[in-house]
Parts: C-alpha cells; structure tokens; sequence
C-alpha cells in the first residue's frame, strides 16, 4: 500500500532535481562569455556577413531572449524532444547514446575497480591500524585524493604512453582504422590506462572512508569481547567487519557516480577519448545549449539511479533496515 506513494515521492523530487539541473546549467551558459553565433562559425567567422549572422542567430534562435529559448526548449522536452546539436549537427539524444556507449566502458571500468579495490584497501588499513600496511595505504590514499584528475592523466601519458610504451597515446582505437574494424582486444588497449587513472581518483575516497569504519569497529565493545575469546584482528575483520563497513562503502560508490563522471571528462579530454565527457567540453566551448542540457539531465539521472540502486542494495546488506522502515 505504501509503495505507490513511495515512487510518486521520488519521481516527483527527480523531476524537480531535473528542472533544478536545467535551470542552473542554462542560466551558467546564459553568463558564459562565449559567443554562440561566433562558436557555431568557429574560424570562418571573419567570412561572414552581419546579415549572415543575423540569419544564422534566428536560425538557432540565438537572438531570442533567455526566457523564450529556455521555453522553447522546456516545450521540445516535455514532448521527449532533446533538441538539435549544432555542434555535431545530430539529435541531442542521437549524439548522447553514441557518445554514452564509449563512455559507460570507461566508467563502469573505473567505477568496479574502485569500488572494490578501495574496499579492500580499506578493510585491510583498518584491521592492521599503525602497522606497515596501513601506514602505505592511508599515505596513498591521501595523496591520491588530493591530486588533480587532468595532472595525473598527463602524467600517467607520459609515464606510460610516450616513456615506456606500453599504452597508446589517445582515442578509443587506431587512428585511421574504421570503427567497425577494431578488435575487441585493441579496444581494451586503449581503455586500460584511462580506466586506470580514472579509477585511482575513485579508490582513494573509499579507501579512506572504509578505513574508518574499520577503526571504529575494531575500537567498539563488539571487537573488544572477540578479543577476549581469543579472536584475531583478520577474524574480527572477516565475521563483523566486512557487513559493518560494506554499507557506507555501497553508498560511497553509488554517490561517486557524478565524482566519476566529472573525472571522466578531464581524462577523456587528455587521452581525446571520444565519450561524452569530451562531448561536454564541446558543447561549452561552442556554446551548444540543447546538447548541454541534454547532457547534464542524462547525467542526473544516471545519479539518481544510482542512488536508488544504493538504496535498495540497503536491505539486502543490513535486513535490519528494512525492517525498520515496515
């Protein structure tokens, strides 16, 4: 009986989250400096006539007022309508989809190996609190978490890819070689070293996060009386450790999914990953209104999902809360 209320609740605060997301993205593109008439001409803009240009601003309706384009476009999406993209001159959605199939490899690459690498990173500092282990993982953690995404993908470019060849340089594929032509294995390639560094910003936060839930652990009465009986830390670690710390660690993964894709837009700028980060970048610097919103709605709802994903792993982590919430 509860449930049908429960979803009407949430799809109506995801709306408004939605409407939130648009409204602040279009009145930041409203502000930009950029000129979306001189974006869209790019180098042939020294070529065009005041008339053109006047004709190309009603075209795209770039001479209309911000209330009338942010109607016209709040129209073209209530009827499931993304708009044009000038910058690629496509459908939002078409550029979107294409553009998502590169980059969720990337991201779930990155987001599984953080989130379990992480916890178990985690769980280990926090069960040998002070010892050698702990003392490597927390320095890593800490640097790792306070270093800048675009810094460590050049480096990781110039470590791996320029000095000891291991990696390529960029792109999902060879350049030069159709799509179609590319082997699943020459496409792992090239996603190894970006999946890498992206994951590496993602490992750090949970590291940390899940090392703290372990100290308290091992610092409550529950750790305390094993002890007495004889109990080892690994034992503590391993009976009561790993579902006490595995459920801020499932919402700390599901929450990084927006952390990731930020991430992801300065690595694929750096290895010209052709993904939707990259996307992202072009439509702000050509001033592409349709395909930003369209992006930054899809990523807020690639969030919320992850949140409710988050929330029904709850139940099935700790009974207890479920139980609670009847």
């Amino acid at each position: 009986m509860r449930l049908i209320p429960r979803i009407a609740k949430r799809l109506g605060r995801l709306a408004l989250v939605l409407l939130c997301v648009a409204l602040v993205s279009f009145g930041l593109m409203m502000l930009s400096p950029i000129d979306p008439v001189d974006a869209y001409l790019g180098p042939q803009v020294a070529q065009v006539s005041p008339e053109q240009r006047a004709l190309i601003a009603e075209r795209w309706g770039f001479d209309a007022p911000p209330a009338v384009q942010f109607g016209h476009w709040l129209r073209q999406f209530a009827s499931g309508d993304l708009g044009w993209s000038h910058v690629y001159n496509q459908p939002v959605s078409d550029v979107i989809g294409q553009r998502f199939q590169r980059s969720i490899v990337l991201l779930t690459g990155a987001w599984l190996v953080s989130a379990l690498l992480g916890f178990a990173l985690g769980v280990m500092a926090g069960a040998k609190e002070d010892s050698p282990l702990d003392n490597i993982i927390s320095t890593y953690a800490y640097l790792t978490a306070s270093t800048p995404a675009f810094w460590l993908a050049m480096l990781a470019v110039l470590l791996f890819s320029v000095t000891l060849g291991w990696a390529p340089t960029c792109c999902a594929g060879p350049a030069g070689v159709l799509d179609q032509d590319v082997t699943l294995a020459t496409r792992l390639h090239h996603l190894v070293l970006p999946v890498a560094t992206l994951a590496l910003l993602g490992i750090a936060n949970i590291t940390l996060h899940t090392r703290t839930r372990m100290l308290a652990l091992m610092r409550s009465d529950v750790a305390i009386h094993a002890f007495a009986q004889g109990a080892s830390r690994f034992d503590v670690a391993w009976r009561h450790g790993l579902r006490h710390a595995s459920l801020p660690a499932v919402t700390l993964a599901f929450a990084s999914l927006g952390e990731l894709f930020g991430g992801s837009i300065l690595i694929e700028q750096v290895f010209a990953y052709p993904g939707l980060g990259q996307a992202t970048v072009a439509a702000g610097l050509r001033s592409d209104i349709p395909l930003l919103l369209g992006i930054a709605l899809f990523t807020a709802l690639f969030v919320s999902i992850g949140n409710l994903v988050a929330d029904t792993l709850y139940g099935v982590i700790d009974p207890r809360l479920t139980t609670g919430g009847s």
